[in-house]
């Protein structure tokens, strides 16, 4: 009880501090003038009913999807270490969860559960809801968090983007652990990070399945930057990494952009297309001419003359 009282003190104090200006103080405050929440109460998330599950589950039927494998795959790294897995949507609501059977209860007595909403005005400071407000990667370890009723929990999420580069979800791993350390907690935020990026990058593949894919290169050497470009090289969409390093919109790209003059290949790469491809039609006709210049040429509608000159500048002798 002592725990819970000094940590409430703490949050008050940190809150009306002018000098603190951390991400978790900031979001203290929030839940404080916003949400008008007080630390020392004691609560759960708010809960959907399983019919309101069942609707925002369908609604975001492709990001459970195109997240199910990752999530597998993500649980068989961190799952046996006491962590709890959440998928949510846009809005903070849990729509899939993974963890070890032995720890079910616990963590579904936090309410690490699919159908709860971990949004900072639900449950405060939290790693799931503080991403979706901060709108970028965060981990929330124990007494960071605002409600002293959640302070022995510790949480790392990463937002998941969708194919325009909007909020899609989070991706979390939560555990009750009380020796976690600072190299496993940079080891889990990395590996949720990159999971969170692979599902981003499923769900660009999906939505424009069938485009090409030209990766740009980035300071950080990311894969995370793709353009999907379709057969008249016509940039179709971007990732949310594209549009910031090219300064690129909806609007811009619904209007029509080639991707060659995006990457700043324009003329001289049409040029060279232009090149190999008369150089390729001029292969062709010789070929099905058996090396005949008098048949190619008519083929091509040129004369031989013609003809022999294009040979001598191709070098297809």
């Amino acid at each position: 009880m002592q725990e819970h009282v000094t940590h409430a003190d703490q949050v008050y104090v940190s809150a009306q501090s002018a000098a603190a200006s951390s991400r978790v103080v900031a979001s203290w405050r929030r839940c404080m003038t916003v949400h008008r929440l007080a630390p020392e109460e004691k609560r759960l998330p708010l809960r959907l009913t399983e019919q309101e599950l069942r609707l925002v589950r369908a609604q975001s039927q492709e990001l459970i999807a195109q997240a199910v494998d990752e999530l597998d795959l993500l649980f068989q790294t961190v799952g046996k270490a006491g962590c709890c897995l959440l998928l949510t949507d846009h809005e903070g609501i849990a729509l899939e969860r993974r963890g070890v059977a032995a720890d079910d209860k616990e963590f579904h007595d936090i309410g690490l559960w699919p159908g709860s909403i971990w949004t900072e005005a639900s449950i405060g400071t939290n790693g799931i809801g503080t991403a979706i407000a901060d709108d970028r990667a965060v981990s929330i370890i124990r007494d960071q968090h605002f409600f002293s009723s959640t302070i022995n929990l510790s949480c790392t999420t990463a937002p998941i983007r969708d194919s325009r580069g909007q909020l899609a979800g989070a991706l979390d791993v939560s555990t009750c652990r009380d020796d976690l350390n600072e190299t496993t907690l940079s080891i889990i935020s990395q590996t949720v990070r990159d999971t969170a990026m692979r599902i981003e990058l499923n769900l660009f593949r999906h939505a424009f399945a069938g485009a090409r894919f030209v990766v740009l290169p980035t300071p950080t050497g990311t894969m995370s930057a793709l353009l999907a470009v379709d057969k008249s090289d016509m940039v179709l969409g971007a990732t949310r990494t594209a549009r910031s390093a090219l300064e690129l919109d909806d609007e811009r790209i619904d209007a029509g952009i080639c991707a060659a003059d995006l990457l700043g290949e324009g003329v001289g790469a049409e040029r060279q297309d232009l090149r190999e491809a008369e150089r390729a039609a001029l292969l062709r006709a010789l070929s099905r001419a058996n090396g005949n210049v008098t048949q190619a040429a008519l083929s091509l509608g040129m004369s031989r003359a013609t003809l022999h000159r294009k040979i001598n500048r191709f070098g297809l002798h």
